[in-house]
Order: C-alpha cells, then sequence, then structure tokens
C-alpha cells in the first residue's frame, strides 16, 4: 500500500480547522453574533431559534443588540437570553434589546487559557496519530526501497511538524485574544 500523502495532509487540516472552530466557540469578552445561536424563543407557541424573531447585530466591541421584529415577543426574547445561561443581561427598550458583554475577570481569563490549550493538546495528538499512521502506511511497504522509505517519512514529519507549529500559533493567538484587557 502506498503512502497517501494527500490524505495525510487533509487529516491534518483537519484537526487544525476543528481547533479554529473550538477556538471561536471560546468567548474572549467581545461581542459577537454567534453568541447566541444556542438561544432559543418560546413565541406563537412553539420554541424558535432568536435569529428567526430578530436580527442580531454587534453595533460596538463589547454590546450586542437584537432588533426584534414582533413587538409582542421582545419580553419572550429578553427572557430567553436572561434564561440562556450565558451570563447575559439584556436590557429592553421598544423592541431593541440592548446586551452589554460582561467583563471577564482574571481567574475566569486563566481558566480560558487552559481550556484552549487542552483543545489545542487535543489538536496535537490528533496530528501525531494521522503521522503515526502514515508512518506504519510506509513501514507496511516492504516494496518500497529504503531511501524512498525515508524521503516519505521527512515528508510526513514536515507535515507534522508544519501542523504543530499553526496549532501553536493559534493558540499563542487565542492565549493573547484572552488575556487582553
Amino acid at each position: 500500500m502506498a503512502l497517501n500523502k494527500a490524505d495525510i495532509e487533509k487529516r491534518m487540516t483537519g484537526a487544525v480547522d476543528a481547533l479554529k472552530a473550538e477556538f471561536g466557540g471560546l468567548r474572549a469578552g467581545r461581542a459577537s453574533t454567534s453568541l447566541l445561536d444556542t438561544v432559543v424563543v418560546d413565541v406563537y407557541g412553539s420554541k424558535m431559534p432568536l435569529n428567526q424573531v430578530g436580527s442580531v447585530s454587534v453595533p460596538e466591541p463589547r454590546l450586542l443588540t437584537v432588533q426584534v421584529w414582533d413587538g409582542g415577543n421582545t419580553p419572550a426574547v429578553e427572557k430567553a437570553i436572561r434564561n440562556s445561561g450565558l451570563g447575559l443581561n439584556p436590557m429592553a427598550e421598544g423592541t431593541l434589546i440592548r446586551i452589554p458583554m460582561p467583563e471577564l475577570n482574571e481567574e475566569r481569563r486563566k481558566e480560558l487559557t487552559k481550556v484552549a490549550g487542552k483543545y489545542s493538546e487535543t489538536a496535537r495528538i490528533a496530528i501525531r496519530n494521522v503521522r503515526k499512521d502514515g508512518m506504519d502506511q510506509i513501514k507496511a511497504n516492504d516494496d518500497l526501497p529504503e531511501d524512498d522509505a525515508k524521503r516519505q517519512s521527512d515528508d510526513v514529519q514536515k507535515l507534522t511538524d508544519d501542523h504543530i507549529k499553526q496549532i501553536d500559533s493559534l493558540l499563542s493567538d487565542k492565549e493573547a485574544d484572552i488575556m487582553a484587557v
């Protein structure tokens, strides 16, 4: 069985992309419309995602607003945001709901950096597992000349090193983002 370098690179890139997605869910104290994606509002006798009863926007870095389309739903939207478990305190002004982003304290920031580190280590393990699969493919190919096997092993190691560097870079960026005042 020949080494499928494209497959190995694709799997390693997938691990890096998964890490980016996990980092996107770590709130660094700045407003993001994706923060309210999980909020479900009880309106018209059924539960609906927040984005189906109003539009969410970020007018300032530390403020979210929800423009509720039907004024009668404003109290239900406000209640859904308050009870979402996100630690947010919405304030209604007519059909506009303002949601200030609370400051992160030092202890919470340190917790978030630890979580980011755990996510990064999981991604590194995934990369190393893909590397091991690639090396096993090379070893399993008895017909491969020694020089070619060495070259392919070096290629797999280079891919591994490149992707680990990406993970380290993403982690340091995220830590700086979290710890920024």
